[in-house]
């Protein structure tokens, strides 16, 4: 019989200017398995603190079975003074979960010389190695790699105590979890079965809720579907636009639904006479990186990279895969102009609008408001800025709060919008998932699904990467890369494969070689056969299609208008005529390309 372990009965916590939750009851017996989401600043750090006894709510009381031993990763742990060694503990256990987490080779460096990122793996490592009853996890696939996370998991699933684990990593949720706590203004809602189960009762409970949960409910039930397929085909059935593609059929373009798709910064989808945003649009060349090297010092200190050649293409998807160590922001620096390689050059065409959203962040004034952060220079945001801020969870209140009240993963929140805000053509993304909460994340997902310009992203989340990436360059931390033409989805597939196949030894990461640290060694991989385009890249294209459709049909609409208004004027009818066919061509052209595409995707 399941033990009770913890015990919240109408738990309330707040802030200054709102309530976290109020009046929550919660129960947690051992063999529970709880994952909290919500979005950044709903409080699921602040009741991990209080399930923990590192806080206390303000009102409600709070029941701990006796002697309970509870293991709690902070969301900013703070660590013993000494080495790494002495904070994580002696043993052969501790040395493998340290290497494991990629803290090996710092096993004797002093906890005040790393990173906020190692001292939260020290940290993660020092709570995994304690004996306990209960263990209580904030974020802790934060700034692992694939290989650490992916173990992690499986030493989650084995653990047979109570569990409570707040992480934005869909996977690691979907293995894990048997039950799902959502914090949402203010009030708690407890799902049985998991995540899956929490994404469609979510669905449901939006549906019968107030309009203005649209998105939030269109963003959860494309995602289940998405969950459901499985990997690595995680992907949305557009049913929406075959329905669209049977009007086409039968005679015109449908109309989309107004107010819950992407955000089409090239001015689509806008609404009648407003103007186009101001993104520039690319030429055919964006950034190109030829034969590039990289490495801190000189003489024998070892290469991150070597010979690697990046062409990034209008539109392309890229993401940059590799452990921890191996140069991902490093070779993110070089394309983005912040980093001279060691060798090799880079060019960057002179269209690219460059947004980097990078670990850190910029800064911001904390007693600045979100308004004023995000209009700029400019006396007050404009129509496709306020139309970001609503999509990116900043409502009417939040809009007008000062940068200090926010939590952590709203100013996380607020970096990432102030990024896309910018209005850029080229989008570079470091670990974008840290500190964000699932909202924002399938927001960010959804938007970068139609976006016209080129994107490349560094991440540990192998969820945003099966959606948005269709290419993806591997480095192995030793020096060597590889050329993944089939995306991050495509290579995790071969790399599960390999794993679970026969003992032949198959290329180490079954990708095509792009580098090599011998001297003279090809940088240009091998001629790859035409290739099935990925599911992400039809949905990008698709919506591209929509976009030109849309406009085409603006302009035929507007030239009928002009003829009716010609009259008997014969060389302006011919003129506008003239002009009604080469729009009439552009708009058959666009359905004819969409509709191949929605087949391709459905196929």
């Amino acid at each position: 019989m399941a033990e009770i372990l913890v015990d919240l009965e109408r738990v309330t916590a707040r802030r200054p200017d709102r309530p976290l939750f109020e009046s929550l009851s919660l129960t947690i017996s051992t063999g529970d398995r709880l994952g909290v989401v919500g979005v950044n600043g709903t409080g699921k750090s602040t009741l991990l603190r209080v399930l923990a006894g590192a806080g206390e709510p303000e009102s409600g009381t709070v029941r701990r079975n006796r002697g309970l031993r509870v293991g709690f990763l902070d969301q900013q742990p703070v660590l013993p003074a000494g080495n790494v060694r002495a904070a994580v503990g002696p043993g052969w256990e501790a040395a493998e979960i340290l290497e494991r987490l990629g803290m090996g080779g710092l096993a004797e460096a002093d906890v005040t010389t790393l990173s906020g990122g190692q001292a939260k793996r020290v940290a993660l490592a020092r709570v995994l190695l304690t004996e306990v009853d209960l263990l209580i996890l904030d974020e802790p696939t934060n700034h692992l790699d694939i290989d650490a996370i992916t173990w992690l998991e499986a030493r989650l699933a084995r653990f047979r105590g109570g569990l409570v684990l707040v992480t934005h990593d869909r996977h690691v949720l979907d293995r894990v979890t048997t039950r799902m706590l959502e914090l949402d203004r203010g009030r708690g809602y407890v799902h049985d079965g998991g995540y899956a189960s929490y994404l469609e009762a979510r669905a449901e409970r939006v549906e019968r809720e107030a309009g203005a949960e649209s998105v939030r409910k269109n963003l959860a039930r494309s995602e289940l579907a998405w969950l459901r397929r499985g990997a690595p085909a995680r992907t949305r059935k557009p049913k929406a636009r075959i329905a669209s593609a049977t009007a086409i059929v039968e005679g015109g373009p449908a109309t989309p639904a107004g107010g819950s798709g992407p955000i089409d910064l090239a001015g689509a989808g806008a609404g009648p006479g407003a103007k186009p945003t101001p993104t520039p649009r690319l030429g055919d060349k964006v950034v190109t990186l030829h034969g590039g090297g990289h490495r801190f010092g000189d003489g024998d200190a070892p290469w991150l990279f070597r010979n690697l050649d990046v062409d990034l293409e209008p539109g392309g998807r890229l993401a940059i895969v590799g452990p921890n160590g191996s140069g991902k922001t490093t070779l993110l620096d070089i394309l983005a102009g912040r980093l001279a390689p060691t060798e090799g050059r880079v060019e960057t065409a002179g269209t690219v609008v460059l947004s980097y959203y990078d670990q850190t962040g910029r800064d911001l004034d904390p007693g600045q408001r979100v308004r004023e952060a995000v209009a700029g220079k400019a006396a007050q945001p404009g129509w496709e800025q306020v139309r970001l801020m609503e999509r990116f969870r900043f409502d009417s209140d939040l809009q007008w709060a000062t940068i200090g009240t926010l939590s952590g993963g709203e100013r996380r929140r607020l970096q990432l919008l102030l990024a896309l805000t910018a209005f850029p053509n080229v989008l570079l993304l470091d670990e974008p998932t840290n500190d964000l909460d699932l909202d924002t994340l399938r927001a960010l997902e959804d938007f970068l699904e139609t976006w016209p310009g080129s994107l490349v992203v560094v991440s540990h989340d192998r969820a945003l990467m099966e959606r948005t990436a269709e290419e993806a360059i591997i480095l192995d931390g030793h020096g060597a890369a590889a050329f993944a033409p089939g995306g991050y989805a495509q290579y995790e597939e071969a790399r599960r494969r390999r794993t679970e196949g026969p003992a032949e030894r198959p290329n180490p990461t079954n990708v095509t070689p792009s580098v090599g640290t011998a001297k003279g060694a090809p940088s240009r991989p091998a001629p790859e056969p035409k290739k099935q385009r990925s599911p992400s890249t039809l949905r990008r294209l698709i919506g591209l299609a929509e976009a030109d459709m849309e406009k085409a049909a603006a302009e035929r609409d507007r030239l009928l208008g002009d003829l009716g208004a010609a009259g008997n004027d014969h060389v302006a009818l011919g003129r506008i005529a003239e002009t009604l066919a080469a729009a009439e061509g552009r708009l058959a052209a666009a359905e004819q390309r969409w509709l191949e595409l929605s087949e391709e995707l459905g196929a």
